[in-house]
């Protein structure tokens, strides 16, 4: 429920308003605005009289939000979110943040040597796995903790932002003394438990869609995240399970706008796991760029032949810094940057 009040109600006047909504047990956010003053209140709204509240002199007006997620959606947060990532700014309409790495930490030189490729190419963060979710219990399930330091380190060789991906409540420590970006990846966006435990830390979350979830389903884990009071969260589109079976999965463009017009969130693309085929993450990034998306991350391997996971949709670095200048040229064309 939006509460619209006029400009210029006094303050303790509105705090009568948002004591009332507290004592029914409901979250309420002041917004102040130019010529208003929103009241934004979360919960279960339908107990509340809406015709005696219009009785208030200071009430202009009152609004239901129609959409099962408060914190998430632009009614409760009209301008975009900026999230920093240790000093990386992903969203707003300027800057476009590129991510590369590994699927996997192979071991400290591997990580840091691809590092180094991604600053020179002019990547933003250094993505890497660390605890690998896997179809199959034989394939490799990351070094763990190992990888979490060597990438630690690569993060000192080259002042770079870490992202990598938590799988259980149990590593959140872990992650928030070492990672910079915590990854939930696309089997665990409807891990409530963990969503919950990542929403009482204040370290930056990227939540990818799963691999058939609807948008709605999408926005209403990112909602688990921020009700637990984590407002940091970025959205990372990965393309979606179809009946195609040419490439790894279906990348949805199109997701880019309608989350924009949903949500205040800044929203990137992983081409790799949306194509599956790095033949094809190039056309992808630069499509996902003019699309309006405000960031990409894109898997980058050395020798992507003999990659202990996903070498076939990793680009050699000399690839990912085509990329990036594509890319870039693109951006400025719609007046943004890399």
């Amino acid at each position: 429920m939006i509460i619209t009040c006029k400009k210029d109600a006094p303050q303790d006047e509105l705090n009568k308003i948002i004591t009332k909504f507290q004592n029914y047990g409901m979250q309420i956010n002041q917004i102040d605005g130019k010529d208003y003053n929103l009241l934004v209140v979360v919960g279960e709204t339908a107990i509340i009289d809406e015709k005696r509240l219009m009785c208030n002199p200071y009430v202009e007006s009152i609004s239901r939000i129609g959409t099962p997620y408060k914190k998430v959606s632009r009614i409760w947060h009209p301008d975009d979110s900026i999230v920093d990532v240790a000093g990386v700014k992903v969203g707003g309409k300027e800057k476009i943040a590129v991510i590369g790495g590994p699927c996997s930490v192979e071991g400290l030189e591997q990580i840091c040597d691809i590092a180094r490729e991604i600053k020179n190419a002019g990547g933003s963060m250094l993505r890497g796995g660390a605890y690998k979710p896997r179809t199959s219990p034989y394939t490799f399930q990351g070094l763990g903790k190992e990888g979490i330091m060597a990438m630690v380190e690569a993060r000192k060789r080259t002042g770079l932002p870490i992202v990598s991906e938590i799988v259980s409540a149990d590593k959140i420590d872990e992650f928030v003394e070492n990672v910079d970006l915590i990854q939930v990846g696309a089997r665990n966006m409807q891990n409530f438990e963990l969503l919950k435990a990542l929403g009482k830390i204040d370290k930056p979350i990227l939540l990818k869609r799963g691999l058939s979830s609807t948008i709605e389903e999408w926005l209403m884990s990112a909602e688990y995240i921020m009700a637990g009071g984590n407002n940091n969260v970025i959205l990372c589109e990965r393309g979606i399970r179809t009946f195609e079976t040419y490439t790894r999965n279906t990348l949805d463009l199109s997701v880019v706008q309608i989350v924009k017009k949903k949500t205040h969130l800044p929203i990137i693309i992983d081409p790799s796991h949306a194509t599956g085929n790095w033949e094809l993450v190039e056309s992808m990034s630069l499509a996902a760029v003019a699309a309006g998306a405000d960031g990409l991350m894109i898997e980058v391997h050395s020798q992507p032949e003999c990659a202990w996971s996903d070498g076939q949709q990793s680009l050699k670095p000399k690839n990912f810094k085509e990329v990036v200048e594509k890319a870039r040229a693109i951006a400025k064309v719609i007046g943004r940057d890399l």
